[in-house]
Parts: C-alpha cells; structure tokens; sequence
C-alpha cells in the first residue's frame, strides 16, 4: 500500500490541486486553485495551510501564482508528520484551508546585479524573486544547492529567468563541487558587475554562514526566516525572532528581514524547541501507516 492511502480525514471541500509532482526525493510541488491568494500575491508573501480539518498550521511561501488562472505553486518538502500528510496530497484533491496572502513583500528596486541563494527548498522562495527583480531591470544570477544533484531543484525555471544560475552540489554530483557560499564567494570576487544586494533562503545555518560571507564586504543582504509559526498573524507571538536587537514577529514585520542583524543562533535553538513532540508525531503517523498496510495486506490475502 502506497503512504498515501492511509486513513487521514478526507478532503470533501476546500481549495482544489490542479497538479501535484514530486521535485526531489520528499519535495513535492502542488498547484493549487485560490484565486484571492493570487490576485493579492507579491515575491516573499507567504500562506498557512493544512493537509486536514484537524491538522497542524504549516506556513508556506508562495513559489509563484498565476492571476489569470488563479494558481499558486507551493513547495513543500517532507520532514515531520504534518508536511509528509501535505506530500500525500495528489492531483484531483483539496487543501482544506489556504490562507493568505500573509507577510511583508520582498522590497524590490533597482538594485543592479543581485545574487539570489537558495538551499534546498529556499530555492522556491527566490523564483518568484528573480522573477520580480528581473522585470525592475536587474542582472540576476542564482545559485541553488542540494546534498546530491536529485536534490537541485527548479533550475530550469530560474535559467528561463535569470542571467546566470548556478547550481551546487555537497558531493560535487553535479555543478559547483561545495556550498552555496563557496561560490558566492567567486562571483563577489570575480564579478565584473560589483552585487548591489544578495537575497537567500534555505536552512539557517546556510544563511547565517551567507551573511557572515557578505558583511565583510559590506553588501546588503536579505534572509527570509523560517521560525515556528502558528497563526501568521502576529497573535500568537511564536515566531519571534531578534533583529538588531529587537524582537520583531517574522509573520507581520518579515519574513525577510537585514541579514547581517539577525540573531541566527538564537533562531536555531527556537527551531529545535519542538523536537521531541515533532518526533512523536512523526512516529505515530507512520505507525498508524504501518498498521493499515498490514491490514489490507491480511484482508488482500484472504
């Protein structure tokens, strides 16, 4: 039995999955009918989402909408129980609940050659981006990193938009043998054009060790945060995050925030807060996986 036709509350109304497919090994790319979202949408906005009525609030950046069509394009990669249950979701399906547009929009200017960085599923976060600052006249180049080369992912999107695009791979399978940084710190170097600004998302780590990459060479640069968050709102306050000393709510003043005065380490150890519940759910979903695909399998075999 495939995971996902294990017995999760069914979806008999909500927002329609015109197109679900797999990216990456656990990224699952979903297009979704919201017509609002769309319409409102800007680069950096982002929506809260459940897989069901009972589910967990996932917030969710926007990859890309379509007005015309009333689309957006969400990616969502499989790392706990509520994103695997989002990963299950198939073309012909519904979300339950989309909400949005939430958040600040990207500031977007002329700011002349951008280098957008993207790790992981941070590279969906700087699509729309490069989309944005490509239409304001700016010379965009990206660079996007995995673990391995099945792990890059939209690179022929962004090369149908950007200047340049570099991909990077940890085990050097493909593209820039290293991390992102490694080649951010070539073109900064080798650039004929000097950046004017540097835009990242992916795991905090990668854009704690981007910021340090750019503030030596004092290059503005932009983060967007990825906190614990539950209403999007500004309500509930778990999404707090220390910038410039301050503490600021990543759902209503970010998610994008001055790279070079966020608390990066204090936003690792917020992360880590839910672990051992995040693992509970984790293994009683796949428990409760486990024991259907035993059950049909007994009642397949007599």
């Amino acid at each position: 039995m495939s995971m996902k036709s294990a017995n999760f509350p069914s979806n008999t109304k909500g927002f329609p999955i015109v197109r679900a497919e797999w990216l990456a090994p656990r990224v699952r790319s979903i297009i979704v009918q919201a017509p609002r979202v769309a319409a409102h949408h800007k680069p950096g906005h982002f929506v809260i989402v459940r897989a069901h009525t009972d589910g967990e609030r996932i917030p969710l950046t926007v990859a890309d909408a379509d007005a015309g069509q009333g689309t957006i394009r969400l990616v969502i990669q499989a790392v706990g129980a509520s994103t695997e249950l989002l990963s299950r979701l198939e073309t012909g399906g519904t979300i339950p609940d989309v909400a949005g547009p939430l958040g600040r929009p990207t500031e977007m200017e002329r700011f002349g050659h951008v280098v957008l960085v993207g790790g992981g599923v941070g590279t969906a976060v700087i699509y729309p981006q490069a989309k944005a600052l490509k239409q304001l006249g700016n010379r965009v180049t990206a660079i996007i990193g995995g673990r391995s080369k099945e792990y890059v992912i939209l690179e022929e999107d962004l090369r149908r938009l950007c200047d340049a695009v570099y991909p990077c791979t940890d085990d050097g399978s493909y593209g820039y043998h290293g991390f992102v940084t490694g080649k951010l710190a070539e073109i900064i170097g080798q650039s004929e054009q000097s950046v004017g600004a540097v835009i990242t998302a992916g795991p905090v780590p990668m854009m704690k060790a981007v910021a340090q990459a750019t503030k030596e060479k004092n290059i503005h640069t932009v983060a967007s945060l990825n906190p614990v968050m539950v209403d999007g709102t500004g309500m509930c306050g778990g999404c707090r995050v220390s910038v410039g000393g301050k503490q600021l709510f990543a759902c209503v003043d970010g998610p994008e925030f001055d790279a070079h005065q966020v608390d990066f380490d204090e936003l690792i150890d917020r992360l880590g807060a839910y672990r051992a519940q995040e693992k509970a759910a984790w293994n009683k979903l796949h428990a409760e996986t486990d024991y259907q695909c035993r059950l049909e399998q007994s009642l397949t075999a007599k």
